[in-house]
């Protein structure tokens, strides 16, 4: 399974940027061909490293080329600036793939 990783630092309304990402930014990310699934998890704290930290988002694509054909999409794009208007310099973008160890 491949991912697109977004890990969001604590803005300065918490209560503003919910409201933005979910009346927003999800109803972009769901029209994503391929989309398979989202987990969000709200991080409550840090063990260890660096603190900061506030929102994790895992997209879920079947594999590389579904994850392709996603990347290069319209609703990709309107999703990803869309997060350029809201948490630009609050978004750190990755991606990986599920390893069965």
């Amino acid at each position: 399974m491949k991912k697109l990783i977004a890990l969001y630092t604590v803005p300065e309304d918490i209560d503003a940027f919910f409201a933005r990402y979910t009346a927003g930014h999800l109803p972009l990310v769901h029209k994503i061909p391929g989309l398979l699934g989202a987990e969000i998890t709200r991080i409550d704290r840090t063990l260890v490293g660096g603190e900061g930290n506030f929102l994790l988002v895992e997209m879920k694509f079947a594999d590389a080329n579904s994850f392709k054909t996603a990347m290069k999409s319209p609703e990709m794009g309107a999703a990803s600036g869309d997060v350029g208007e809201f948490a630009a310099n609050r978004v750190t973008v990755m991606t990986g793939e599920t390893l069965d160890l």
